[in-house]
């Protein structure tokens, strides 16, 4: 068995600048490893990690240079309250992507775009 001891998804995306400046206004992310013509780490402060990566990049495989479609894909973040995250993000403008919506199966989110068009899911758990 491989021993995981973390776990980030690494998405190929241009303007790491944005992307940083973004999850970290947005989200608290700290940029733990910034290179804007290479590559961006974010980690939060409750230890959620992300990656981007800039396309073609020489030192990447092949299939690591095409850009990374925003579509077929969303970045989750739990909240611990999904209203006051909505009005928030009213407030500062970001780019909705679906609006506060409360799921029969206990759950109420929005969804926000990122610079590069990745969707972001802001969920809270609700009891049934």
């Amino acid at each position: 068995m491989i021993d995981v001891q973390a776990m980030f998804p690494v998405m190929v995306a241009n303007d790491l600048e944005a992307l940083k400046h973004f999850y970290e206004a947005t989200f608290g992310f700290t940029a733990v490893f910034y290179d804007p013509e290479f590559y961006l780490h974010l980690v939060s402060e409750s230890g959620i990690q992300l990656g981007f990566l800039v396309p073609s990049h020489a030192t990447q495989p092949e299939f690591l240079h095409p850009q990374m479609g925003k579509d077929g894909y969303v970045i989750s973040l739990e909240v611990v309250n999904a209203q006051t995250a909505y009005e928030w993000a009213m407030e500062n403008r970001l780019t909705l992507a679906m609006p506060l919506k409360e799921e029969i199966w206990g759950q109420i989110h929005f969804m926000v775009e990122d610079p590069a068009g990745f969707r972001i899911d802001v969920v809270e758990h609700v009891s049934q």
